[in-house]
């Protein structure tokens, strides 16, 4: 199933603020060294709308669980406001070794803090207080539900919390996908959408993007 229309795919990235030269050789670099593992990188669209969410929110303190090579890291760093910090939770020395090289080339390396290990401990052993503005999940589908409530639980009151990947290329409302990251992806979908807290909504952005607003504490 296509969720974005091949048709215009083109026309598509054409129309949103272009990748600068290091998104593009990052981009080029990881398909070349990790081409079974390229559909982990977000396009340079979804990249645009990172950076352009972060800069509406204002944020200053940002959280990403999953690096992979670092091109959501970039995209969500350039849309700090000044003196803002990215942590980014990663389990790979290998993914992010690159993702290390491209940060330093950006000029962000001082703005992201790379905690490597297990993201649920890592998120677990945060303090427990509201102090991000914008979390940004893009890691394990199975662990899906784990990191968003213990994201969303230190999110300030307005912050947002992304969620990639919830269509799951269709899979969503195929009864026959029946793989443990498919029932997760369903779960946290539901749970996103009952849950008081915030407000969402789910955008058919590439593979799918859930964008919620924390309104209220836990």
């Amino acid at each position: 199933m296509d969720i974005v229309n091949p048709a215009l795919n083109d026309y598509l990235l054409d129309h949103a603020t272009p990748a600068d030269e290091v998104l593009r050789d990052l981009a080029a670099e990881t398909a070349a060294a990790l081409p079974e593992h390229l559909s982990m990188q977000i396009s340079q669209d979804e990249g645009a709308f990172l950076t352009l969410l972060t800069r509406l929110v204002g944020a200053r303190r940002a959280l990403e669980v999953g690096v992979f090579t670092g091109y959501s890291s970039i995209s969500i760093a350039r849309g700090l406001a000044p003196g803002g910090t990215l942590l980014a939770c990663d389990v790979s020395e290998e993914w992010t070794s690159i993702a290390r090289r491209y940060w330093q080339r950006a000029g962000l390396a001082e703005r992201i803090e790379l905690r490597l290990g297990p993201a649920v401990d890592t998120l677990k052993a945060l303090p427990e207080e509201e102090a991000f503005d914008l979390a940004f999940i893009d890691a394990d589908k199975v662990s899906y539900p784990v990191y968003y409530e213990e994201t969303l639980r230190r999110l300030r009151p307005g912050g947002l919390v992304l969620l990639d990947n919830t269509l799951r290329e269709g899979r969503v409302v195929d009864p026959e996908a029946q793989d443990p990251a498919d029932r997760a992806i369903r779960e946290i979908n539901d749970i996103v959408t009952a849950d008081p807290r915030v407000e969402s909504v789910l955008l058919p952005l590439r593979d799918g993007l859930t964008v919620a607003r924390k309104t209220a504490r836990p």
